[in-house]
């Protein structure tokens, strides 16, 4: 099968139920080294949407590494999704989440058994580049004129979207929720929207899009944990790729998409 090409585009709490999770982005960048390491086989990897410019670049740059592995295109969509999808039988050998929480829910029905965590992200408000609706502030969302979108509250960026208009007491009633943060996007570019909570990360590099930073954004930080899931076809090639996500370069190359340390 062909290698998939490169693709170059613009860029809460853990559940006290067992989730074994180690920080790891912020240190030294050290792990296991698989360069020199004949390494063959399939990978497939379910990954949060918004980690889709990132971890298309990690694919192409791992599958440089280990010419003999190929990464299949990457399976994105919301985490809680791509959670049930795994409960439900969906085979994979690498799960990102976009939160904790559904990690949580993988590791509760042992299909991993541990994770890490290796980047983090912030929630923006994004308008269409004319800003029609003269959005300034995460207060004007509650404008009922306005058209907000927001993810579903079950999805990550919906859950901290939840959370950031409940620290400004900002009630919203959204005109869609949507399942994840990509789709929330696509309506505020193609102009079906006035405005949505995306992450700092899918708004870089757009022109389309005029991004206004909310007041407590920071405050509210969305963790990724990574695993490799216990039935993967081949865990070495699995852990490999984790590891590579893990070290220097790696953190590079999410550092690049606007990603942060854990």
């Amino acid at each position: 099968m062909p290698k998939r090409l490169r693709r170059h585009s613009a860029a809460i709490i853990a559940g006290a139920i067992g989730l074994a999770l180690v920080g790891c982005a912020s240190g030294d960048g050290a792990s296991a080294d698989y360069s020199g390491t004949e390494l063959q086989g399939q990978l497939t990897i379910f990954a949060a949407a918004s980690l889709g410019a990132a971890f298309n670049d990690l694919a192409s740059e791992f599958e440089q590494q280990h010419p003999a592995v190929d990464v299949r295109p990457i399976s994105y969509d919301g985490s809680s999704v791509l959670a049930t999808q795994l409960i439900e039988g969906a085979p994979a050998d690498v799960f990102a989440s976009a939160d904790e929480q559904n990690m949580a829910r993988v590791i509760d029905e042992s299909l991993a058994d541990s994770a890490q965590l290796f980047a983090s992200n912030t929630l923006v408000i994004a308008v269409p580049s004319t800003n029609p609706g003269e959005v300034t502030s995460i207060a004007d969302l509650a404008d009922p004129d306005l058209a907000v979108v927001l993810c579903a509250p079950e999805v990550p960026c919906g859950s901290a979207a939840q959370t950031l208009l409940g620290y400004g007491d900002v009630h919203v009633v959204a005109a869609s929720l949507e399942q994840n943060v990509t789709a929330v996007l696509t309506k505020v570019a193609a102009g079906e929207a006035d405005a949505g909570l995306v992450y700092a990360t899918d708004v870089l590099g757009r022109d389309d899009i005029e991004v206004i930073v909310p007041e407590g954004a920071a405050s509210v930080v969305n963790h990724y944990p990574i695993a490799t899931l216990v039935d993967a076809a081949d865990p070495q090639i699995a852990q490999a790729f984790i590891d590579f996500v893990l070290s220097d370069d790696g953190q590079a190359v999410l550092q690049s998409w606007g990603f942060a340390t854990p």
